[in-house]
């Protein structure tokens, strides 16, 4: 099974990146242009916290507030679960089931990020070893 670290080499380490003092609207506006659910919160190349599509459904939609004027860091989720490039996919996954989130950051030994996986990331990565093996097992039947 890859590591972490392996696939943000094939899927590339791009990370969408806000201020805290960055507006809610400007958070969703990146996200909208970079086709993501979240972005995380980064100060002097620090993770602050994560700002996503449910962070934004629950604490400001719902709570009929306005997201021209909102700094992200009100309304971010501070306690972020993250990883780091040595673990595999499947440790991952269990790790998002587990703690219900749909992003993971991942962080080097020095606490900088480096990439962040989905759980879209992740399930593509298994769906593609399960293929492999798979083909590698009828390859092994039919010969």
């Amino acid at each position: 099974m890859k590591t972490i670290g392996q696939l943000l080499q094939s899927k590339g380490a791009t990370v969408v990146a806000v201020a805290p003092g960055d507006t809610v609207f400007s958070a969703l506006t990146l996200m909208a242009q970079h086709n993501t659910g979240s972005v995380l919160v980064l100060e002097d190349g620090r993770l602050l916290g994560i700002f996503s599509e449910r962070d934004y459904a629950r604490k400001v939609a719902l709570q009929e507030k306005t997201s021209r004027d909102m700094p992200v860091r009100e309304v971010m989720t501070e306690k972020v679960c993250y990883v780091s490039p040595s673990i595999t996919v499947d440790e991952g996954m269990a790790l998002m089931t587990d703690k219900h989130v749909r992003h993971l950051p991942v962080l080097d030994a020095e606490a900088k990020v480096i990439g962040i996986v989905s759980i879209g990331d992740l399930v593509k990565e298994t769906l593609s070893q399960q293929k492999f093996i798979i083909q590698q097992l009828e390859a092994y039947i039919l010969r």
